[in-house]
């Protein structure tokens, strides 16, 4: 017999604090996400099971696991979940106001440089939404850290994401002045050979491949790097240094070329571009704060200093 519960209580709230608890894959990791504590995500659990009179996680000292009929719950609250939102989204109309946390997985030198006047854009723009916004250069969990979209530079390989190409950052060969022999940076991709070397880890690390513009024609020739790293802005400091030549986005050191602090070798040549995408999981319906921000990043991005537009890509 089903224990009885005040008809005031929400179950929608249950129902989606239940997945949240689920995906997160503890309570205390699905309160985080939630904005509440872990005292009331518990609360709202048992509150669940003694609404359905149902145990639906099994919790021990090594975890938690769903029994057979949370699965069950898990897979109806899903469902149930998307069909709110549908709701809620035909009756409020595609054109509400954008309003809640936005989190958005965005990488560290990017995030933290040109992203953010677009950013600081959307928050002028949209008073009632606030952003959460993440730095870190790796792929995006969306499920298991609650995320709503992502940036990511480089090619998308996760089928279950919806990937907008939004414009391709230049990579170019720097160095500092004290590499080069008399100050002076060589023309001839072939003097590349025999200078010192830093790598980016993530996007080379034993081998260089440059693109002659002109032309087409490519060029590749191994190095033994005197320091990796997976920091853009540790890779431009070691540059910087005079530890060795790199290969690093244009607009991470636009000023120092311009300055005089690092000079661009051999410029008739590049790396290949990397593309910069926002990726969101799919889903039946976009809350009015993701619809936005994914509109003004495709009409700022192309524009920002240091990127280029969008190339077709496969």
């Amino acid at each position: 017999m089903k224990t009885s519960v005040s008809p005031s209580i929400d179950r929608i709230e249950l129902m989606q604090t239940f997945v949240r608890i689920v995906e997160a894959g503890s309570l205390s990791a699905a309160a985080v996400q939630l904005g509440t504590t872990q005292p009331t995500v518990s609360r709202r659990l048992q509150t669940l099971e003694r609404l359905l009179g149902l145990r639906l996680l099994q919790r021990s000292t090594h975890g938690m696991t769903l029994t057979s009929d949370g699965e069950r719950c898990y897979a109806h609250a899903k469902e149930l979940g998307a069909t709110w939102d549908a709701m809620e989204a035909d009756l409020r109309g595609a054109h509400d106001e954008p309003r809640g946390t936005l989190r958005v997985l965005v990488p560290h030198a990017f995030g933290q440089d040109q992203m953010v006047a677009p950013l600081t854009d959307y928050l002028r723009r949209y008073p009632e939404a606030s952003v959460e916004w993440l730095l870190q250069d790796r792929h995006a969990d969306f499920i298991a850290e609650g995320l709503d979209c992502a940036i990511q530079v480089g090619a998308v390989n996760d089928p279950d994401v919806v990937a907008i190409l939004l414009a391709e950052v230049p990579r170019i060969v720097v160095a500092a002045p004290s590499l080069l022999p008399n100050g002076t940076p060589p023309d001839e991709v072939k003097a590349l050979e025999t200078l010192p070397w830093v790598a980016l880890n993530m996007y080379y690390r034993d081998e260089v491949v440059l693109t002659r513009g002109a032309d087409g024609i490519g060029h590749r020739f191994p190095i033994r790097p005197r320091m990796s790293t997976d920091s853009l802005y540790a890779l431009r400091a070691a540059m910087l240094d005079g530890v060795g030549a790199g290969i690093t986005s244009a607009w991470v050191v636009a000023d120092d070329l311009r300055q005089g602090r690092l000079r661009h070798v051999a410029p008739q040549w590049r790396a290949a571009s990397l593309p910069l995408y926002l990726i969101y999981p799919y889903a039946r319906y976009y809350p009015a704060k993701l619809r936005a921000f994914i509109d003004m990043m495709r009409a700022a991005m192309p524009t920002m200093a240091g990127v280029a537009p969008a190339l077709t890509r496969r």
